[in-house]
């Protein structure tokens, strides 16, 4: 009798300060007082649809009734691994790629638009090894348009920012795009 008395009073005390250890935790820290950072960036994302390696594939479609003959109907998701150039044409040097998604999002054919999740990373030159991300609403069919970058890594850790986008070229029949990339981004 007296081991399970000793047995509930050691229980009860066990139940008595478990809030104690259960207690919300919190810190804040003071930013360090390193000067932000603006860099801008110039190069060419080339996005292939077509042929027998292509950088953008379709993972799912949606079911639609009506048909749809464009090469990214409204509710396609594609899966991308696009090159980024220093130049629009195929042969230019080739300094780093865009991995992510993107959703054909527009049922209006004529304001094509894709939401966008890509992070474009360097991989050769003074950017090698870092990369930012853009999660955005890109309108695709105006000729400059706007998107949102929202973060990033290496040299470019905890950059914000936008990228304004013209397109290159663009095969209507293909899908195939090469894209104008003008990037700002803040960082430290």
């Amino acid at each position: 009798m007296e081991e399970q008395l000793v047995f509930a009073w050691a229980m009860i005390f066990c139940i008595a300060i478990a809030p104690v250890y259960g207690e919300y935790y919190s810190k804040t820290v003071t930013p360090s007082s390193k000067v932000e950072k603006v860099t801008n960036l110039h190069f060419f994302l080339h996005d292939t649809l077509s042929g027998e390696n292509p950088s953008a594939v379709l993972v799912a479609r949606a079911n639609l009734t009506r048909k749809d003959h464009s090469p990214v109907p409204f509710g396609s998701l594609f899966a991308i691994d696009d090159l980024l150039r220093v130049g629009p044409e195929p042969t230019s040097k080739i300094i780093g790629n865009a991995q992510g998604l993107y959703l054909s999002s527009s049922q209006d054919a004529s304001k094509f638009t894709i939401v966008l999740y890509a992070d474009f990373a360097f991989t050769t030159g003074k950017f090698k090894g870092s990369s930012f991300s853009i999660f955005s609403r890109n309108p695709v069919t105006e000729a400059k348009r706007e998107v949102a970058i929202v973060g990033g890594r290496g040299r470019f850790r905890m950059a914000r920012g936008f990228a304004h986008i013209k397109t290159s070229y663009f095969n209507a029949t293909t899908g195939d795009a090469i894209l104008d990339y003008e990037v700002t981004l803040y960082h430290y």
